[in-house]
């Protein structure tokens, strides 16, 4: 059975998780140390025991969601002999999950990927100041329908508004300035788009207005020691394989302020032979969406120990 193996992205964070992988497993262990090593700082601290609104900075949840994929891969491959080169097809992640990717697929060592993660989340939180951005979930409306309502917003308004994440069908996440946002949920109403939601999040993720986060990334990446990985990556942004370091670090720029083609990714994926996503770290939002966008596909997640013994299992 042809697997790929995903990793989730910002909003997956819960104060606790990988702690008892953490506990149970030594390799698990290391990889928080590592990680709270390359920063400098006791993240895995407020990863295990909170408080919730300090896990949730961006500039915290970014590395913290790596770092516990990372030590869940490092425990199915010390305890079921895993090796994505030989067993992935594919690799992919959600926004921040795609670096997650990267690290498990060796093409960037895991202090470097809790650094440029870090620097990540804080140019973006800093690229809007706070309350000036906002981000809402269409449901119900599909891709094309979002863009004609985020354009309509956008003229109206004369302010920033496009999709981010186009996630499964019925599921479009648009961003933007805060005014351009509320009128496009108003739009929607008007046309028909059964519900709208605007997300607790503190900057608007992926669309113009985060050009100075992706300027600060394209500096950080510059100096990044990233290589070909072992396994194709699916991007975010093309939702096309990719293996060549030089475009990969390209469209990890291009990443923080285009539209997350996720529904594409996946079907893409199945387009070419996966049968199986793996979903390794915190939650379970990327297996529930792989349900969503094709029924065929058999997803499951695999964060904690009792999760890591079922798909030992399974393979």
């Amino acid at each position: 059975m042809a697997v790929a193996f995903v990793f989730p992205g910002q909003g997956s964070q819960a104060v606790g998780m990988g702690k008892t992988l953490a506990v149970n497993f030594a390799a698990a262990r290391e990889v928080f140390e590592e990680v709270d090593a390359a920063l400098g700082s006791k993240l895995s601290g407020i990863i295990f025991d909170g408080p919730a609104d300090t896990l949730t900075l961006t500039e915290n949840a970014q590395p913290a969601l790596m770092a516990v994929s990372l030590a869940a891969l490092r425990v199915l491959e010390g305890e079921a002999g895993l090796d994505l080169a030989r067993d992935a097809q594919f690799v992919a992640g959600h926004s921040l999950g795609e670096y997650s990717a990267l690290a498990a697929a060796g093409a960037l060592p895991l202090g470097d990927t809790a650094r440029l993660l870090k620097r990540r989340g804080r140019a973006m939180q800093e690229a809007v100041p706070v309350g000036e951005g906002a981000m809402a979930a269409l449901l119900g409306a599909d891709l094309e329908a979002a863009k004609a309502i985020a354009e309509a917003a956008a003229k109206e308004t004369r302010a920033v508004c496009a999709p981010a994440n186009d996630n499964a069908p019925g599921q479009v996440v648009i961003s933007g300035a805060k005014a351009a946002v509320e009128r496009a949920i108003q739009l929607a109403a008007e046309r028909g788009i059964k519900r709208s939601v605007l997300l607790p999040v503190s900057a608007p993720f992926h669309c113009a207005l985060m050009q100075p986060a992706a300027d600060a990334m394209a500096e950080a990446l510059g100096e990044a020691a990233l290589v070909n990985p072992a396994v194709p990556l699916v991007a975010n942004v093309t939702a096309r394989a990719v293996v060549d370091a030089s475009t990969i670090r390209a469209l990890l720029v291009q990443q923080v302020t285009g539209l997350v083609r996720w529904r594409e990714s996946v079907l893409f994926m199945k387009e070419q032979g996966v049968e199986k996503l793996v979903e390794i770290g915190a939650g379970k939002v990327l297996a529930g969406l792989a349900k969503r966008i094709d029924r065929e596909i058999a997803a499951s997640s695999v964060g904690e120990p009792a999760e890591i013994e079922a798909l030992l299992k399974a393979l």
